[in-house]
């Protein structure tokens, strides 16, 4: 019974950690309208910072709270040459910024590590067995889940959030009444990268290692298709989004020792899930949980 125990919870733990950076796209995308192509950029700036700064011999909060300053200013700095063109603009650079950020770390060995990445990150709690750190790594990973949600609920639901979603709408309209367009989408993406950043800490300290091959194009496209079947808009959706993608992802690492398939489990799991990617996006575009409509308070 140990080994399901394990992996039901090294599943949860990665549902948290994608649940995180699909909320984050949800802020910016689904609430702003900002099709960020290169979320993995921020999820392995987060990642390299968190994993640097407790290598370094400083506790992991700080490794965390440095993530989410690093992210948020690159986020920031990396939206301002589009942010002012058409979306279809920022996409191509956040995704060309990422995968140029990973050759980077890949060929410069001096920056950290280079190709054989960094081995060795603390981890956030300190435990004497296999099962209670998994149980650990869960705790502290559903404590930034539940602190990102609440903040992301209320920021949702107050005038600032109704701003965000207006902009989206119809950003014309908020121009006309005088509104700052520019500046706040720079502000939802760089609050959107920090979230981004907090997870790639928190990935970083769960698998100790982390290297540039770890951090592909594909994971930005997965954190998409949890946010498009979970529900653009809905942090709710995304979440349950993420536990959907995760289902897949991980279920299909433990059937292929069940199953005798005349097709590889992992590309059977992608099958899967882009069919019903097909499928969500045919008969319910809006995701399995729609978005809630705005209660003024």
């Amino acid at each position: 019974m140990a080994f399901p125990i394990a992996y039901l919870l090294d599943m949860l733990v990665f549902t948290g950690i994608f649940g995180i950076m699909a909320l984050s796209l949800n802020l910016e995308f689904g609430h702003t309208g900002l099709p960020n192509f290169g979320k993995v950029a921020f999820f392995m700036i987060g990642a390299y910072t968190s994993a640097l700064i407790t290598l370094a011999g400083y506790p992991f909060i700080l490794g965390i709270t440095g993530a989410m300053a690093v992210s948020a200013f690159f986020g920031a700095i990396v939206s301002l040459p589009a942010i002012r063109l058409r979306e279809d603009y920022l996409a191509i650079l956040t995704l060309a910024f990422g995968e140029i950020l990973r050759l980077i770390l890949k060929n410069e060995e001096w920056i950290a590590g280079g190709v054989l990445g960094l081995k060795g990150i603390p981890e956030a709690l300190t435990t004497t067995s296999f099962k209670s750190a998994l149980y650990g790594h869960l705790i502290v990973v559903y404590i930034f889940v539940v602190t990102f949600y609440i903040f992301l609920r209320f920021l949702e639901k107050s005038p600032y959030g109704r701003l965000l979603k207006a902009i989206r709408e119809d950003e014309l309209a908020a121009q006309s009444l005088g509104k700052n367009t520019v500046w706040y989408k720079a502000q939802a993406l760089a609050i959107g990268s920090a979230i981004a950043g907090s997870s790639g800490g928190l990935y970083a300290q769960y698998l100790s290692y982390i290297g540039p091959d770890l951090f592909m194009p594909v994971i930005t496209f997965a954190v998409w298709a949890m946010v498009i079947i979970g529900g653009v808009g809905n942090h709710k959706g995304v979440l349950v989004g993420a536990l959907i993608y995760q289902i897949f992802e991980r279920g299909s690492r433990i059937f292929k020792d069940y199953l005798q398939i005349p097709i590889d489990p992992n590309n059977m799991m992608f099958m899967i899930f882009g069919l019903l990617l097909i499928i969500v996006l045919m008969f319910r575009p809006e995701g399995l949980i729609k978005e809630e409509k705005i209660k003024l308070l």
